[in-house]
Parts: structure tokens; C-alpha cells; sequence
């Protein structure tokens, strides 16, 4: 089955090279010549050419995470098509994938492979990673905003965690404040407190938090004890899960 496989993915190649509306073009004529070797592909033949900047790139196809969709209907528990596994595309555009289509991920351009291993006819879990470097920067505004960070659950599942900024008005002379739980969270994962255009941070924690869409539902304070803000207006970060 492999050397049928090997034989065909040489023929396909070669005409590809040879069909000028082909969708891979070469620098030369393509051989299908690496049966029973380690490679499936080699483009190391230009090593004697004179001109060393002849033959040294490799094009690779562009496309736009933010509107890329998978194809899920060949999918089966053969290695190639199983769940996508190590597909490798290059990133044209900024912003966060699909729903549906993995864990959505913010990305900017660049390389991304996609990193979904033992989930075989299966893309949910499955998530764009990039190649190299650190994840790309998200800017955490007033709408919702998907960060680079995961949370184990401890079931199998890894949670996306999300942020939000926005701001409150203390009365100073109660606990209550108003931070609405954003559309669909479950849990609160943290919240930061600080004043904008200063350096002072509030708090990294509230007395208590009530997971519900009703206004006025956090307690500022520490866990140990309720504290009412000085009257005026707070800037916050609630960072939480679906």
C-alpha cells in the first residue's frame, strides 16, 4: 500500500511539473526517485549551481486563518487525513480563527501549524500554534478577546480563557460594584482593578463575584475581607472561561 501510495505521489508531482497551469511549478524537472528512502521530497539538487540564489526558496501557499475552514468530510483514521495533525500553512492575516474550526486562536501573520495529536476524526480540541517564536500578542480591549493561554481541566479538555477590559464607578461608600459577567462565562478566572494613566493596581482578587448577566454583581475587597473604594472611576480586566 505505501509503495502504491509512494508511486502515485511521484506521478502526481512529475505532472504537475510538466502542466503549465500546474498549481506546483519547479526550478527543473521532478523525479519520482526517493522510493525506499527516508524522504518524501528532496529540493537539496542545487547545490552546484553557480548561481547561489537560483533555487533556494520554497513559495509557500497563503491563507487567511481568520476565514479558513478544514474539510472535514475525507477524514478517517488513516495517518494522513485522521485529524490534521502537523498541517502547516502560512498566515496572512491578523485576528482569531474560526468557532468551530479548533480551539479559536488569535493569530498574526506568519507560520502556523496545527497541533491537534490523538483525536483521530476529530478537530475540536485541535489548535493553530505558531513556528518559532512566542505566540503572537493580543490586545485586550472593551469586546472579548481570546488570549494565548489554555487552561487544563484535568479531563482531557483544555479551556481557552478569555479577557475583557472595562471600567467601573465606586460610590465610596459600598462594596458593590458593577462588572457584568460577559455573554456565556462560567468561570471567573481572575480580575485586576487599577487606574488608568497611574501606576497603582487595586486588586488582583474581589471579596466575591456572582457568575450572572444582573449588574452590581462583584464585592470589592480581598477573598478575607470586603473593602469600599475610594468614590470614583476603575479600570479592570476580568479574565474567565466558557
Amino acid at each position: 500500500m505505501k509503495k502504491t501510495f509512494v508511486n502515485i505521489v511521484g506521478l502526481f508531482l512529475l505532472i504537475l511539473g510538466v502542466n503549465s497551469n500546474a498549481q506546483i511549478l519547479g526550478n527543473g524537472p521532478l523525479a519520482s526517485s526517493l522510493e525506499g528512502t527516508n524522504y518524501f521530497f528532496d529540493g537539496s539538487n542545487f547545490e552546484s549551481l553557480a548561481n547561489q540564489s537560483y533555487g533556494r526558496g520554497l513559495g509557500f501557499p497563503r491563507t487567511n486563518l481568520t476565514t479558513f475552514q478544514f474539510d472535514t468530510a475525507p477524514m478517517d483514521n488513516d495517518v494522513t487525513l485522521s485529524n490534521f495533525d502537523g498541517m502547516v500553512v502560512y498566515n496572512s492575516a491578523t485576528g482569531n480563527t474560526l468557532a468551530g474550526q479548533g480551539v479559536t486562536t488569535a493569530v498574526i501573520p506568519g507560520f502556523y501549524y496545527f497541533s491537534n495529536p490523538g483525536n483521530p476524526g476529530n478537530i475540536t480540541n485541535g489548535r493553530w500554534l505558531p513556528i518559532g517564536g512566542a505566540s503572537p500578542k493580543v490586545t485586550i480591549g472593551t469586546a472579548e478577546t481570546t488570549t494565548n493561554t489554555l487552561i487544563n481541566t484535568g479531563v482531557g479538555v483544555d479551556k481557552q480563557l478569555f479577557a475583557l477590559k472595562g471600567t467601573f464607578t465606586a460610590s465610596g461608600t459600598s462594596t458593590a460594584v458593577n462588572i457584568p459577567a460577559p455573554a456565556g462565562m462560567t468561570t471567573l478566572y481572575g480580575i485586576t482593578i487599577y487606574k488608568a494613566g497611574t501606576n497603582t493596581v487595586y486588586d488582583r482578587s474581589l471579596y466575591s463575584y456572582t457568575v450572572a448577566t444582573s449588574a452590581g454583581n462583584a464585592i470589592t475587597g480581598s477573598p478575607s475581607m470586603s473593602v469600599v473604594y475610594p468614590s470614583g472611576t476603575y479600570d479592570y480586566v476580568i479574565e474567565y472561561l466558557k
